[in-house]
């Protein structure tokens, strides 16, 4: 099975209409022939916190949502993306549970990494934890086991709580290889078509590193779970938010990645009004991605786009959204911070209210998006052109939820029918069906405040300009009669 090149969209299973039955009625009713490519489903498991990404397992649907029955028929008519959680599972799956309860005596003890697998006496060594990028104050949390009133020390490299909700597996075992082959057979029974591995960076443990994509282990286990995959019909993407050059590494090895330096760069090219940066980076940048502007995060600043912004520069970029209505998250350890202190981590805004609700600056960043070479993923929130939710941010504490709105089915109706909605849509169906995107991409060298692509196939032939003064965009391209059409997006 191959990923098709064509729009994808990524929502929550209760973010359009409140669970996966509305979800698939509303994708029927109104977007059967714009996500060709798939619906990426965030996940829609049992779980036990971060809306969905501590899943207690992967072999249920939350009943909230519905069933796997309702991923099955969705994945009739759209391939489905699933994301799993490759270095963690929930402290609350009955697996972590059973070890509460047993200890070492649990059949599951095998599945997680306690201390004296990675130190021999099972004592953490202050100088080796030193060297690791830690994403909590410590790599590791104390459980008291029930049935001894032991203390049980084991790996868990996310979590807010202490201790933590998300315990790490041990990849090495072969009891979680056992599991793994488990989820990704039952993943493919139910028409699952395309794997994200979330996390997949932090999985190798090994002292004297940084426990972040330790190579080459980090291959041998990619090529493992690959090989399961592909024996399944199953594609994968690894997902990594690092320094660039780590994700071309992935893309040297055949595998797909994400471009999380293209959502910050449309954002710059059309605030800033210049090409500069934006051609600079598409010279030399890999062409098996998926593209994105919005997600459920936010837009990656550091250390996605370290070495290729200057953090001047980007300052009055973050203070030009920060006026728009975006919150930030920042990054917590000294050492990753810019030497002048920036530590912006994510933007966080819907796509379409940080370019000020402005309909044709929108439409230029999605017709850049659909021309760069790679898979365009469209988020819920950015297709029906959803605003900032900041009384959502109010409630529940959380900034992220500035771009998690969930939209009733009335809400959705009112949506699609917005001129900005339609007129996405419109440009949506040329990406799909225009065969010159399976052809060849160039750059064409303009004015600085302008940007022209082409994409050329056998007699099919595309183009994009942007004015990036106005924003005025039109593509051009050769119709079934051979006809040359302007078509103003």
């Amino acid at each position: 099975m191959a990923v098709k090149n064509k729009v994808q969209l990524i929502t929550y299973p209760d973010s359009m209409g409140g669970d996966l039955k509305t979800l698939h009625e509303l994708l029927k009713k109104h977007f059967s022939d714009i996500f060709k490519g798939g619906i990426h489903i965030l996940p829609p498991f049992p779980s036990s916190g971060d809306r969905g990404f501590a899943p207690l397992t992967y072999l249920e649907i939350d009943p909230a949502f519905g069933s796997w029955e309702d991923v099955s028929a969705i994945g009739e008519s759209f391939d489905v993306l699933v994301d799993l959680m490759v270095n963690h599972i929930s402290r609350q799956s009955k697996y972590f549970q059973d070890f509460l309860e047993k200890g070492r005596q649990s059949e599951y003890v095998d599945l997680f990494i306690t201390l004296d697998k990675i130190w021999e006496d099972g004592q953490p060594v202050d100088e080796d934890i030193s060297k690791m990028f830690l994403r909590r104050p410590l790599p590791y949390s104390t459980f008291q086991i029930t049935n001894t009133g032991e203390e049980e020390k084991v790996w868990t490299t996310f979590g807010k709580t202490d201790p933590s909700e998300q315990i790490d597996l041990d990849i090495h075992s072969e009891q979680v290889k056992a599991l793994f082959r488990q989820f990704f057979e039952n993943f493919s029974k139910h028409n699952v078509k395309i794997v994200r591995l979330d996390a997949v960076g932090y999985i190798i443990k090994k002292l004297g590193t940084s426990c972040f994509f330790v190579e080459p282990e980090i291959y041998e286990f990619l090529d493992w779970i690959n090989e399961l995959a592909s024996s399944l019909g199953i594609e994968l993407l690894p997902e990594v938010h690092s320094h660039y050059s780590i994700q071309y590494k992935l893309a040297e090895h055949g595998f797909w990645i994400y471009d999380f330096i293209l959502p910050y760069t449309i954002l710059d090219t059309l605030i800033g009004q210049s090409n500069e940066k934006l051609y600079q980076y598409l010279e030399n940048r890999p062409a098996k991605q998926f593209t994105m502007l919005d997600c459920h995060d936010g837009i990656p600043v550091k250390p996605d786009m370290d070495e290729l912004i200057d953090p001047k520069e980007a300052r009055k970029l973050v203070d030009v959204c920060l006026e728009r209505g975006a919150n930030l998250s920042l990054i917590l350890s000294d050492e990753h911070k810019s030497e002048d202190g920036f530590d912006v981590h994510q933007i966080r805004c819907s796509y379409y209210s940080v370019l000020n609700h402005d309909d044709d600056a929108y439409l230029a960043a999605r017709a850049i998006q659909f021309f760069v070479p790679g898979i365009p993923q469209v988020y819920y929130v950015g297709l029906l052109a959803g605003e900032n939710d900041t009384e959502a941010v109010e409630k529940s504490g959380e900034g992220r939820e500035i771009n998690r709105h969930n939209f009733t089915v009335e809400e959705v109706e009112d949506a699609v029918q917005k001129s900005v909605v339609q007129r996405l849509m419109q440009l949506i169906r040329f990406r799909n069906e225009y065969d010159a995107f399976n052809g060849e991409f160039s750059i064409v060298p303009c004015a600085q405040d302008e940007i022209m692509f082409t994409w050329k196939k056998d007699t099919l032939w595309c183009s994009l300009f942007i004015n990036l003064k106005s924003n005025h965009t039109v593509i051009k391209y050769i119709d079934d009669n051979g006809q040359e059409v302007e078509y103003l997006v």
